[in-house]
This record gives C-alpha cells, sequence and structure tokens, in this order.
C-alpha cells in the first residue's frame, strides 16, 4: 500500500514539473528529460509512471482540471445558503482564470487546449472536464431560473455551453492583452446579469474593452 501511495504522489510531482515547464516553454518545450530534472526525480522514475509523453501530458492535464473543478466545488461549498444565480457566478468565474495568481495556471490551460486540436487524447481529456463544469452549469442556471418570472424561459443546457465558451474566451484576451481583468469581469458579469433580465427590457450595456 505504501508503495501505490508513493506512486500517485510521485505522479502528481511530475505534473506540476510538466506545467511549470508548459508555463515557461509552452508544450513543445516539455520534454521527459526535463520534466525529471524539475521533478528532481530520475528519468526512471518518469518512465515508470507515464510510458509515453502523450500519456504523462495527459495525465497532467487531468491534474489541471481536477484542481480547477475541485475550486469550483469549494468555492460553492463555502457559502451554502446564497441564491444559485450568486453560485453560477462565483463558479464561473473560478473557471475564467482571470485573477493574477491563477495566471500561470491560465497559460497552460490554453497551451493544452491548443494542444487538443491535433492531440485525440488530450481532446478525450478536455471534453470530459467540460462536460463536467457544463453539467453544474447547467443545474445552477436551471435553479435560478426557477426563481425569476421571464415569460420565455432559459434554456440551461445552452446558457451553459455558453458561458464554458466565454470563460475560455475571456481567459485568452486577457492572456494577449485586449482585455484587463476587471474588463473581462465586468463582461462576465454582465453577461450573468442580463440572463436574469426579462426579454424587451433594454440590455444593460457591456463594459468596453481596452486594447
Amino acid at each position: 500500500m505504501p508503495r501505490q501511495v508513493d506512486h500517485v504522489s510521485r505522479r502528481r510531482l511530475i505534473a506540476e514539473a510538466v506545467c511549470d515547464l508548459a508555463d515557461e516553454r509552452g508544450l513543445e518545450g516539455v520534454t521527459l528529460r526535463d520534466v525529471a530534472s524539475r521533478a528532481q526525480v530520475s528519468m526512471g522514475a518518469v518512465q515508470r509512471c507515464f510510458r509515453t509523453k502523450e500519456e504523462m501530458l495527459v495525465f497532467a492535464l487531468g491534474h489541471i482540471g481536477d484542481r480547477i473543478t475541485e475550486r469550483v466545488r469549494a468555492r460553492l461549498v463555502r457559502s451554502p445558503a446564497q441564491s444559485a444565480g450568486t453560485a453560477l457566478g462565483h463558479a464561473v468565474t473560478e473557471i475564467s482564470l482571470l485573477r493574477e495568481e491563477h495566471r500561470a495556471e491560465a497559460r497552460v490551460w490554453l497551451a493544452f487546449v491548443a494542444q487538443a486540436a491535433v492531440s485525440e487524447a488530450l481532446a478525450k481529456t478536455l471534453k470530459a472536464n467540460y462536460a463536467t463544469l457544463q453539467a453544474t452549469f447547467t443545474r445552477l442556471v436551471s435553479e435560478a431560473g426557477e426563481g425569476t418570472d421571464r415569460a420565455v424561459p432559459l434554456d440551461p443546457q445552452r446558457e451553459a455551453r455558453t458561458l464554458l465558451a466565454l470563460a475560455d474566451g475571456l481567459t485568452a484576451h486577457v492572456l494577449i492583452g485586449h482585455l484587463t481583468p476587471q474588463g473581462a469581469h465586468d463582461v462576465l458579469h454582465t453577461h450573468l446579469a442580463n440572463l436574469w433580465e426579462q426579454p424587451g427590457r433594454p440590455p444593460r450595456a457591456a463594459p468596453e474593452s481596452s486594447s
């Protein structure tokens, strides 16, 4: 049993090394040898944990996804009495990775998203992560929508997909400097506020982006 626990811990240590290197160099700069050096383990230890570089990257991506999903869950648990609409805002803010302390994580996440376009294994992991988040968002949109008197009910699944796409898009815009973190935050929360507006009312103006 102790050997198994050590194996799990080592895989996580290696995943953190992958993320550190990906943040500094992009995924193309991640090699098994450099990961071993950064994790302060032998090449043999890395190869015993992962048979290929792709397998190592898939695990690292899952590790990041688990970390983000756990933050969302923890944020919701911290305020159990809040409304579903407020909970949805907290959850979307967490996955948008707009805060300064999440900037490195955002760079690594988007590096994996780009690589997933040409890696079926990474794409499969990403789709599983997004499916989990979409289910959470769908539930929260549905619960929040029950407290409104909208003439046209929201489509919870469609709105959940929209929020996921908006979160990733805002993350990218902040990273390249098209939006400030505050500007992105305003866009996100203006969109959330407008979800609960009645059709026919003038929409709330979204803040202008910084260029």
